[in-house]
């Protein structure tokens, strides 16, 4: 560790860490030495990869498949207008360069996933989960305990955020708990909503992004204690903050007394967010341009909206509003004797709609292929991309 040495420029620029008494040159040698994967860009990836790169982690891998979009930009600081359209890493690894050209940028744009997740990982020293679906989530932790890494987790929702520290391996060489300590399987799907159907107030990130970069801070230089063995939760709205502990469970299918997962697994399958198995009906889709045609021709359908009110109320296109979670109950409004398209914000609720729907004897439904998102890309670009 001793050999790694600082420019003249590096020490100037990190005198704030450097004359800490508890921090000093050690450090910010660590930090230097450390390589870093962080999983995802989002509202949680922004601030964190904008503290990791000012505090001068050596290497910082970033991990996402997206593109920029305008309605990121409330939350997702580390991009500006400019970047709309483009690859997330790239424009992430532009803007982190720029803050500080002393590290050096890796990235993957890509989906991680149970066949490229150990040999991405694997090469790092710490993991900064900042991804909003449950697959990922899983897949992260197993990933992060095979490989014997640290997995700093975040997650938000709305007006609440949470952070831990699992799979931490103390001075002992104790490992700590994982995420299936707390949450062995993940809650049925569409129970809990993402971020991107319930929303989440933009500047919780900023605090709980932050906090995670403290985490990897801590982890990396040895300061502090870490939240090994505990989740932080922090509610905006009440600005209340709690500490939980949590335990090893021997049941944990993976770390327990009588493991059941010896490897990564099918994610989405586990998750409940798999193609529907080849025996089950099929779910018939429309384009965004097929539908434009549709409404022009005057054809007889339905449009049907399962997304939330407020959803409603920023954009629609006209139909008929009846909410995922309302559909049992008002059946009576969804006709059988003619066309029925239904539609949601990306098409992931909207399809979880058709299948209720087919089980209940309806035949005549079609998803909209990338929901309304969709329709404003190629239809009609006046429609808020919320």
């Amino acid at each position: 560790m001793n050999n790694i040495g600082f420019s003249a420029e590096e020490l100037a620029r990190y005198n704030r860490h450097i004359i800490i008494p508890e921090f000093g040159i050690e450090g910010q040698r660590r930090l230097k030495a450390a390589k870093v994967l962080v999983v995802g860009t989002g509202g949680l990836g922004s601030p964190a990869l904008l503290y990791l790169a000012a505090a001068g982690v050596g290497h910082i891998g970033i991990v996402d498949f997206d593109v920029v979009e305008d309605s990121n930009l409330h939350r997702q600081v580390l991009f500006s207008k400019e970047d709309v359209g483009y690859s997330k890493v790239e424009a992430a690894k532009k803007k982190l360069l720029a803050l500080n050209p002393h590290i050096h940028i890796e990235v993957f744009n890509t989906r991680l996933t149970a066949n490229n997740a150990l040999g991405i990982i694997s090469n790092y020293d710490v993991v900064a989960d900042g991804t909003d679906n449950f697959p990922t989530r899983y897949l992260v932790n197993d990933a992060c305990y095979f490989l014997r890494k640290p997995n700093v987790y975040a997650s938000i929702f709305q007006f609440e955020g949470q952070v831990s520290v699992f799979n931490y391996i103390d001075k002992n060489g104790e490992i700590g708990p994982n995420y299936r300590d707390i949450f062995a399987s993940p809650p049925p799907p569409g129970l809990v909503p993402s971020c991107a159907e319930g929303g989440v107030l933009g500047v919780l990130p900023g605090i709980i992004g932050s906090i995670q970069a403290l985490e990897v801070i801590k982890v990396v230089t040895g300061i502090g204690k870490v939240l090994s063995g505990r989740i932080f939760a922090f509610d905006a709205l009440t600005f209340q903050t709690r500490i939980f502990n949590i335990t090893k469970d021997p049941n944990n299918p993976l770390s327990g007394n009588n493991p059941t997962i010896l490897g990564l697994i099918d994610y989405e399958q586990f998750c409940g967010v798999a193609p529907a198995p080849a025996n089950a009906a099929p779910i018939k889709e429309i384009t965004a341009l097929e539908l434009k045609q549709l409404i022009e021709s005057g054809a007889n359908f339905e449009l049907i909206d399962v997304r939330e009110p407020f959803e409603y109320e920023i954009c629609n296109l006209g139909g008929k509003l009846i909410p995922l979670g309302e559909i049992k109950e008002r059946l009576d409004c969804i006709p059988r004797d003619k066309l029925v398209v239904v539609h949601c914000k990306m098409g992931g609720r909207s399809a979880k709609a058709i299948e209720l729907l087919l089980e209940l004897g309806y035949h005549n439904l079609v998803n909209l292929k990338g929901g309304i998102i969709a329709y404003a890309s190629e239809v009609d670009t006046s429609i808020p991309k919320y």
